[in-house]
């Protein structure tokens, strides 16, 4: 039996990625973003085009996906980076950042649960994996807004977990420190505010997207169904202490 699982983000970064090693592991892939330009079409992956930040689109695109039937997992990668001192943010900038990485992941899991609940009825895989960060664990200065957005991801999750659990669909995020995407990519280089991306882990690296799937693709995994309302680190030992310069 196929499975279906939804990608927001798919066009670049992590959900790029998560949405063609899900292909590849023989998902059906719905690969949800603002623009599908550059999306690959195959027979597994499917691009619709959804701003995630407006209700009627996303109501409009789970219906599109024909989530009104069983939907086994929801990934929920889109997201956005606004840098700058807190009391320097512009609101639009500010509006952006929480309309985007909180409004926007709430709408799909809105959306996607009545179809997740309906696969867990069925005995099947019911699943709900959310894109935190470790700024929500160890924010940084010149990234308040954004690390206050992936809090806000953090306590969502635990409770969406709980308030779920009883169907029997379970959900948890992941937390990676710096990853290698064009999203950080453009961050990194533009430095206008000071802004500094976690760098090298104690690894010895940062991480490559690959990093973050793998634990994506455990958590959709059987080996992972006594773990709900959990966020995992994907850090290389970041967070764990402090290594002075």
């Amino acid at each position: 039996m196929t499975r279906t699982v939804v990608v927001t983000g798919a066009a670049s970064g992590i959900g790029a990625h998560a949405a063609a090693r899900l292909a590849a592991d023989g998902w059906h892939v719905i690969g949800m973003d603002i623009s599908t330009a550059g999306m690959a079409v195959t027979d597994n992956l499917t691009p619709i085009a959804c701003d995630v930040r407006d209700p009627a689109a996303v109501e409009a695109a789970f219906t599109k996906a024909r989530c009104g039937g069983k939907l086994n997992a929801l990934i929920a990668c889109a997201g956005i980076l606004r840098t700058g001192p807190v009391g320097e943010q512009t609101v639009e900038d500010f509006d952006l950042v929480f309309d985007v990485n909180v409004r926007g992941l709430w709408l799909c899991a809105k959306y996607a649960l009545p179809a997740l609940r309906r696969a867990a009825a069925a005995g099947e895989t019911a699943r709900m994996v959310l894109l935190s960060s470790i700024a929500s664990i160890r924010p940084k200065v010149n990234g308040g807004v954004y690390a206050a957005s992936k809090a806000a991801v953090s306590q969502l999750t635990k409770v969406l977990a709980v308030e779920n659990a009883a169907s029997g669909v379970l959900i948890n995020a992941v937390a990676p420190a710096t990853v290698d995407t064009p999203m950080v990519r453009a961050v990194a280089s533009s430095n206008g505010d000071n802004y500094r991306p976690s760098g090298q882990s104690p690894l010895g690296r940062v991480a490559q997207p690959e990093d973050v799937v793998r634990l994506i693709r455990f958590l959709l995994s059987d080996e992972s169904a006594y773990m709900t309302g959990t966020i995992i680190p994907v850090d290389g030992g970041t967070s764990a202490a402090f290594v002075p310069a």
